[in-house]
């Protein structure tokens, strides 16, 4: 669900997305446990509540932006931008030509990004186009506003880190402080939505999806970075949620300045409480240095991760010591998903043993568009992750579809029958059992859980999905 429902946010994952196919041949059986799926959801879903308990408290951080959303072909086609017959990943967009031919990239497969565009005149160009292209939308966006303004519709107070201009503050939930500040003109990001089958030259979208161009003055400085830490201290929050770090990618920092923030970043955060948990939120990371900079400066001080299915394989190609994985398999199956999961757990908390430096990694939640996983260790401070994966997972659905009440006649299981735990030979096999849809179990020191998602099949936005499902499962967690 948006903020309301007009807004939505830039970044995030490819968890929100129409399908447009089943892996099972019998769809009428996957149809026929819709009803007893969402019911079992629920259930789980309401089994912990707020009410008789203290409103959590959630410090947020940084940074926001205005998104501008429209039909992502339909935008290119005004500009008269024709379908590049070289698809290419480019790091950030200097061009029209490398516009084109990263936008061919990222489309086809229906995988989510995001880059920076250096040319000023190129995305001035962009912005007014969007304007005039009928049926555009206006939101707020970004990481922080985003993941703040579904904790507050949840019953959390939050404290917002980012600088915002008058008009954003204004229409921000009342349970949301802002410690920031102000601006004229904020940074607008632009989201170039398509649904499942979309046409753009030869090219065709095997599932709904967005490309998001940016070009940003402020988001990279975290420049409310001081009057958050400040008022921090008196806030005193139960989780602090970092986000937003992509605005760093590919910016055109001068030398050291990058290094600089981000050293002050990881002070403020071990300045913290012991009794203050911290996540990180992932996002579109293309720089491998600012990756190795955020190995070093910010996972040490985070408990939990959040990120979604091509984040996963990114972030992990960095602990093999291998190239950062531009683009993933945007459909990946459930034991995959869940050794990849498995391996990253083991190699964070191994490299911060081996550093002598770091809090343990407690908590890893990743979000697809079939299905939500959290890993959450045996005696930690998170709880109730039966009922954060089911809420993380009908999250999904209502912000897809734009709609706090789930439509079934809006929805689709694409997730098996069936699963495996793993990959390896002999795994057990986990049925999907309509009564009780989310699976849990133990291994080593954690528990797993996992969720069929009800996908939306009538696409509202899918901008802003990762911020909302993440911070929808930790709501229920702290």
């Amino acid at each position: 669900m948006a903020i309301g429902v007009k807004y939505g946010s830039v970044l995030s994952l490819a968890v929100v997305l129409i399908a447009c196919w089943f892996r099972s041949p019998d769809r009428s059986v996957l149809d026929d446990r819709l009803d007893p799926v969402l019911s079992s959801l629920l259930r789980a879903e309401r089994k912990v509540g707020m009410n008789g308990v203290a409103r959590p408290r959630v410090a947020i951080g940084f940074g926001g932006c205005v998104d501008i959303i429209v039909d992502g072909v339909a935008l290119l086609n005004k500009i008269g931008l024709k379908p590049s017959d070289r698809p290419l990943h480019h790091n950030y967009i200097e061009n029209a030509e490398q516009l084109a031919q990263s936008f061919a990239f990222f489309f086809p497969p229906g995988a989510a990004s995001e880059r920076f565009v250096v040319n000023d005149t190129l995305f001035s160009e962009l912005v007014e186009a969007s304007r005039e292209l009928p049926g555009n939308r206006w939101s707020i966006g970004g990481n922080a506003p985003v993941m703040a303004s579904r904790m507050a519709h949840e019953g959390c107070d939050v404290l917002l880190g980012g600088s915002f201009s008058t008009d954003f503050t204004d229409i921000l939930s009342q349970r949301i402080t802002v410690a920031g500040n102000t601006l004229d003109e904020p940074d607008i990001h632009l989201i170039l939505e398509y649904p499942t089958g979309a046409t753009w030259g030869p090219y065709t979208s095997r599932r709904a999806n967005r490309y998001i161009v940016h070009s940003d003055d402020h988001n990279p400085y975290l420049d409310s970075m001081e009057q958050f830490q400040e008022q921090l201290k008196r806030f005193k929050p139960d989780l602090l949620v970092v986000g937003g770090l992509q605005m760093m990618d590919s910016f055109p920092f001068k030398h050291g300045e990058r290094e600089s923030l981000l050293k002050n970043l990881a002070q403020m955060l071990s300045s913290v409480s012991p009794q203050t948990t911290v996540h990180f939120e992932m996002a579109s990371f293309v720089d491998e240095g600012l990756m190795l900079d955020l190995l070093q400066f910010v996972l040490p001080h985070a408990d939990s991760l959040g990120m979604n299915e091509q984040e996963l394989p990114n972030i992990l190609s960095l602990f093999r010591g291998s190239n950062l994985t531009v683009l993933s398999d945007p459909n990946p199956r459930v034991a995959t998903v869940l050794d990849q999961m498995r391996e990253l757990y083991r190699l964070v908390n191994e490299h911060h043993q081996e550093a002598g430096t770091g809090l343990p990694l407690t908590r890893l939640h990743v979000h697809t568009l079939a299905f939500q996983a959290i890993i959450v260790k045996r005696g930690s401070q998170w709880k109730n992750t039966m009922s954060a994966t089911a809420k993380a997972s009908l999250t999904a659905n209502r912000h897809v579809c734009g709609s706090a009440d789930i439509d079934l006649r809006k929805a689709r299981l694409i997730m098996d029958e069936s699963f495996s735990i793993s990959r390896s030979e002999g795994s057990q096999r986990i049925p999907l059992e309509e009564s009780r849809p989310v699976s849990c179990w133990d291994e080593d020191d954690y528990e797993i859980c996992v969720a069929p998602v009800l996908v939306c099949t009538e696409v509202y936005q899918t901008a802003g999905g990762g911020d909302n499902i993440s911070a929808a499962g930790l709501v229920l967690q702290i």
